[in-house]
C-alpha cells in the first residue's frame, strides 16, 4: 500500500491495539458500539469549525493539522493560543484511561503544530467529557520518542499490510471489533489438542 500521510488517529488506535489499527486502516473494518457512538457524538459537536476569543485565550475548532516531516494528517478538536503559545486539546468521551494512547495522539498533534507554526509546543490537553476535566499532557522528550516510534510502526503496518496477531487483554472488553478478531479464540486454538 502506498501511504502518503498517516491519519493522526491511527497512532491512537495502534497504541491501544495494533490488531485493531490493522482492521480499521488496512482492512477497512469498523463496527460501532456504545463507546464509539458516544465518541462520535462528542466529536460531531466538537468538529464544527469555529473561531472565538475566551478572555485571553484564542480558540479554533476542527482545523486540519499536517506534518510533512512525519507524514501526519488529521483534524484537530481544538487548538488554543494563550500568550502567543499554541497547544492542542483533544476531546475524549469517558474519563482518563489506563493507557497512553490519548497522550500519543496529542503529541502527534503537537508535532504538526510545531511544523505549521514554527513554535516549540510543550503542552497539550485531553478533555474528558465524562468528568468535564482537562488533563495536562507534557510534550516532553520521552513522549516525543514514543510518538515517533509509533509513527514508524504505523507506517510499517500500513505499508506492508501485515496483520498483527490479536492478543487478548483487558482492553478487548470495550473494543467494538472484539467479535471480529476473537483474541481468546487464538489462545484456545494454540492449546487445542485432539483426544486420541
Amino acid at each position: 500500500m502506498n501511504i502518503e500521510y498517516i491519519p493522526i488517529a491511527a497512532l491512537n488506535q495502534y497504541a491501544y491495539c495494533s490488531h485493531r489499527c490493522w482492521r480499521m486502516f488496512c482492512a477497512g473494518e469498523f463496527i460501532d458500539n456504545q463507546y464509539t457512538i458516544e465518541g462520535t457524538t462528542l466529536h460531531d459537536r466538537v468538529h464544527t469549525t469555529s473561531e472565538n476569543q475566551r478572555e485571553e485565550t484564542w480558540q479554533v475548532r476542527a482545523i486540519w493539522l499536517k506534518s510533512d516531516k512525519y507524514k501526519l494528517i488529521g483534524k484537530s478538536d481544538l487548538i488554543e493560543s494563550a500568550g502567543g503559545q499554541f497547544y492542542p486539546v483533544e476531546y475524549k468521551r469517558g474519563r482518563k484511561g489506563e493507557w497512553d494512547n490519548d497522550e500519543l495522539q496529542v503529541c502527534a498533534q503537537a508535532l504538526c503544530l510545531e511544523e505549521m507554526t514554527g513554535q516549540t509546543i510543550t503542552t497539550g490537553y485531553i478533555y474528558y467529557a465524562h468528568s468535564h476535566q482537562r488533563q495536562l499532557v507534557e510534550i516532553n522528550q520521552e513522549l516525543r520518542k514514543s510518538a515517533i516510534a509509533t509513527i514508524e510502526a504505523v507506517t510499517n503496518l500500513l505499508t506492508t499490510g501485515t496483520m498483527p496477531i490479536p492478543i487478548y487483554s483487558k482492553r478487548c472488553q470495550g473494543c467494538s471489533l472484539n467479535l471480529q478478531c476473537l483474541p481468546k479464540a487464538i489462545d484456545r486454538v494454540k492449546t487445542y489438542q485432539e483426544v486420541s
